[in-house]
């Protein structure tokens, strides 16, 4: 729920030297936006796994939702399945029970903080805006029955594990084409087909007439394969799940040990020498 100031700093560096950075993030940008800008970082942002992409001037450039039926059919699906799932839209993040998105979210943080207990983990995602700015609601078949909603991701938890997704994910599965990706241990983020990292980012680079191997994408889990595959040179995160540092051309430091900037310093330093060398 931070970022530490060796990653702020490398940020910035990139920056400076000509390289435009993006957050790629599964967040809504209500949850990633406004604690990046508190950095003093302007960027692009690609949100909800390319549900929605923003430029470097805060400009929407892209938008991916849910076919709203096929997100009605998911909804019920998983209630019936008893699975706890959040809706997100472009605007906020839904939640029909909010003890259970705090006990969510501190199962993941024991995963990447093994010295939080599970108690100073529930204590921490409770004081973190990020975590319960959400709005609760007493349906979802309510909300989705409100004009003009439009269903960007569903996130799905159970703290079980991936295993725990098998039975249901084929079944989503069956109710349409979409992309059906994980962001940690505990769940599974659905969104439309064409809203994935890797597609938005090279649509994005693309658009400014970049190259695939001028682009470099970092990430630690599955919702990052996409991209970690499409760019020219993709990282994985120390911290990273074992799939994803076996498609990466490089794996870096961990998160705690200030993964993105030794990325980022590599890669600046790779540039120079490629430009020394020229």
């Amino acid at each position: 729920m931070e970022v530490s100031s060796a990653n702020v700093q490398a940020i910035k560096r990139a920056q400076e030297n000509g390289i435009e950075f993006m957050v790629a993030s599964g967040r809504a940008p209500h949850e990633s936006q406004p604690m990046i800008q508190e950095y003093g970082i302007q960027c692009g942002y690609i949100n909800l796994n390319g549900g929605l992409v923003f430029d470097t001037e805060g400009n929407l450039i892209v938008k991916n939702p849910i076919d709203l039926d096929v997100a009605k059919k998911i909804c019920r699906l998983l209630k019936k399945e008893n699975f706890y799932f959040e809706v997100v839209t472009g605007d906020h993040v839904y939640s029909d029970d909010l003890s259970k998105r705090i006990t969510n979210v501190a199962h993941l943080m024991v995963e990447l903080n093994p010295q939080l207990t599970f108690k100073e983990a529930v204590l921490v995602s409770a004081s973190k805006p990020a975590i319960v700015s959400i709005q609760q609601v007493p349906s979802y078949e309510d909300l989705l029955a409100e004009p003009g909603v439009e269903v960007m991701k569903i996130l799905v938890f159970d703290s079980r594990g991936q295993w725990a997704f098998t039975d249901v994910i084929k079944e989503i599965n069956a109710l349409a084409d979409l992309s059906i990706t994980s962001s940690a241990a505990d769940n599974i983020e659905i969104n439309a087909k064409s809203a994935q990292k890797g597609q938005s980012l090279m649509d994005y680079a693309a658009a400014k007439g970049l190259k695939s191997e001028e682009v470099a994408a970092i990430g630690d889990n599955l919702n990052d394969e996409s991209m970690i595959v499409a760019a020219g040179t993709g990282v994985a995160m120390g911290n990273g799940v074992p799939q994803i540092k076996k498609v990466a051309s490089f794996v870096t430091k961990t998160n705690n040990e200030d993964g993105v900037a030794w990325a980022i310093d590599k890669i600046i330093a790779d540039n120079a020498k490629e430009q020394a060398g020229a």
